[in-house]
Order: C-alpha cells, then sequence, then structure tokens
C-alpha cells in the first residue's frame, strides 16, 4: 500500500482529486500575500494542529469541517486553502465543501509535511 494507506482510501482520494482543485504548497506563501481574504483552514486532528500548524491558520478538523463551515464561513466565495498532513483528507474535505456550494476551496498538496518548511509555524 502506497504511503501505508489502504486501496480504499487511495481511489476514494483519486476519485475527490479529479473534481477539487489544488495547489502546491509551494505556492502558498505568495498565494496568502497576494489574497489576504484568503483563510488557510487545518484539517488535520485536533491533537495534530496542537503539536504545530502554520501560523494564523485555523483548525476545523475534517470530522467536523461539514458540520461548522457554515457558521464560519457563510460567504460560499471566500477563498478557502485546506491543508492536512500530506493532501489526501484536505482533498476529501475540499470535494465535501465543493458540494456544499463552496465555489473558491482549495486543497493543499504536500500539506503540512511542506508547508512548514515554507510558512512561520506555531504550537
Amino acid at each position: 500500500m502506497a504511503s501505508g494507506h489502504s486501496p480504499a482510501f487511495l481511489a476514494l482520494v483519486t476519485e475527490a482529486r479529479s473534481r477539487v482543485r489544488e495547489v502546491n504548497a509551494r505556492e502558498m506563501p505568495r498565494i496568502l500575500s497576494e489574497q489576504p481574504e484568503a483563510r488557510l483552514i487545518d484539517v488535520r486532528e485536533e491533537s495534530e494542529f496542537a503539536a504545530g500548524h502554520v501560523e494564523n491558520a485555523e483548525w476545523i478538523g475534517k470530522g467536523v469541517i461539514e458540520r461548522d463551515i457554515e457558521g464560519k464561513y457563510p460567504d460560499k466565495k471566500k477563498p478557502l486553502y485546506l491543508y492536512c498532513g500530506s493532501g489526501f483528507r484536505s482533498v476529501i474535505a475540499a470535494d465535501n465543501l465543493q458540494k456544499m456550494g463552496y465555489s473558491q476551496v482549495y486543497s493543499v498538496d504536500g500539506g503540512w509535511r511542506d508547508l512548514k518548511d515554507l510558512l512561520p509555524v506555531e504550537a
């Protein structure tokens, strides 16, 4: 199994990836600089977020994002950039947000694994 993930999970990610816009983590410093209205959302587990995350990122875990997103971001046109550990969970979460009507949602390919070396971080 690639990356220790099951074949069924990888198939789910591949299917969602066909519908989701992704940006490479290397693009995020520029994107955040050029789009001050953009929000960076960490969809990892709360314990992962507590251990370290991108500075000013907001935690809305993959397990609750569909329930909580509209209360936090009712404007479905707001640019939302989702990241997880490497980009698998975030692509699934982004797919669901698109199904909910969010039109500017992106998954950050490379996720925390790459972002921690590109942007300021905090614990």
